[in-house]
């Protein structure tokens, strides 16, 4: 990639490129010693991150939680994705970002005049002001520590000047230090997240030949909704992961999988995030299916959980509080329980049971 935002060009990569692009993250990762390979992929879903967050902590509760080697994260993903990467001391702040009334003021005053004249529903900057909020410098160093032995923290955008998914090794930045990575991570935080229409996009500053100019990036998963192994892996490439015993990947899809039914309001708002979603489950879906093959065929686990058909279908911008905390503590029961992982994709389920149906 030749433009680059600051130090080396290794902090980050396209999604679709060949493995060894991805070998400088994921093969030099370092489990804790004697530990498995442990890769967890958190998805988007916007208010849906609220199920995310609550997963997490009810996994801490269940005694059951590993230390990730690799942690990635796309849009609503991505903003979680530093603190599960940290791990459960950092649970109680997260849970504070879907609990407290953070996320609905953020979206308390849309602006319909600038949606149509301007770049967003939501006004510019609005959610990068909160992630200043969150994610402070000692949250940054201490991403640096744990790079430094050999974890990974990965979070997806989309280049819109070049219609493609970036993957950004975020503890590369948090190594590198100072002001400028500071602003760059947290600006690539933002940008994962920042869905188009509803949140205006993330201009990055990038220098190319010694000119500069700046990128446009949106949320990730326009075109990732989730990040588990890089495209040419999941069809068909080489392992990539190093054998330590048996690697894992867990997968936390911030959203429903299967499809529900509840009327839409006609609600500009509602509207465009019943629309986001919808096109997420329907990419998901293809990604679940992917990933599970290319983990039978090499011998990784396979961990999946989602908001399944128990949880009541709601409608609105996901944001509003009240249904976020109600999403959270279905998370943490769903969790703490302990049997919240599914080892097959919903539609690998389905396959296997129409193909036993006899016929008539």
């Amino acid at each position: 990639m030749a433009a680059v935002p600051i130090g080396p060009t290794s902090i980050r990569f396209w999604a679709d490129s060949q493995i060894s692009a991805f070998q400088s993250a994921a093969r030099q990762a370092v489990p804790v010693a004697g530990q498995p390979f442990v890769y967890l992929a958190l998805s988007g879903g916007g208010g849906g991150g609220a199920f995310g967050a609550g997963v997490l902590a009810g996994w801490t509760a269940s005694g059951k939680r590993p230390e990730f080697t690799v942690v990635s994260g796309v849009s609503v993903g991505a903003l979680i994705a530093p603190f599960a990467f940290l791990g459960p001391d950092y649970d109680a702040r997260l849970k504070q970002i879907y609990t407290d009334g953070e996320a609905e003021r953020l979206i308390s005053h849309p602006d319909p005049i600038g949606a149509i004249f301007g770049v967003a529903l939501f006004g510019h900057g609005e959610l990068r002001k909160l992630v200043s909020r969150y994610v402070d410098e000692a949250m940054f160093e201490a991403i640096a520590r744990e790079d430094r032995k050999g974890r990974r923290l990965l979070v997806v955008t989309t280049n819109l000047d070049a219609q493609r998914a970036i993957i950004w090794d975020m503890g590369a930045i948090a190594a590198i230090g100072g002001p400028k990575a500071f602003k760059l991570f947290g600006d690539v935080l933002a940008a994962s997240a920042s869905v188009p229409v509803i949140f205006a996009p993330q201009m990055i500053d990038t220098e190319v030949l010694g000119k500069h100019f700046q990128e446009m990036h949106v949320d990730g998963s326009v075109s990732v909704p989730v990040f588990t192994l890089p495209d040419a892996y999941l069809l068909g490439g080489k392992t990539i992961v190093s054998r330590n015993g048996r690697p894992d990947i867990y997968i936390i899809e911030n959203g429903r999988i299967e499809a529900g039914f509840a009327v839409v309001p006609n609600q500009s708002e509602v509207i465009a995030a019943e629309a986001f979603s919808t096109m997420n489950r329907v990419g998901t879906q293809a990604i679940l299916v992917q990933t599970y093959r290319a983990a039978r065929r090499d011998g990784i686990g396979f961990h999946l959980t989602y908001v399944g058909k128990d949880y009541p279908a709601t409608t609105g911008t996901g944001f509003e509080t009240d249904a976020m905390r109600r999403l959270y503590g279905y998370g943490y029961e769903k969790a703490a329980g302990g049997t919240f992982w599914s080892s097959e994709p919903p539609q690998i389920v389905v396959a296997k049971a129409t193909a036993q149906t006899p016929a008539p």
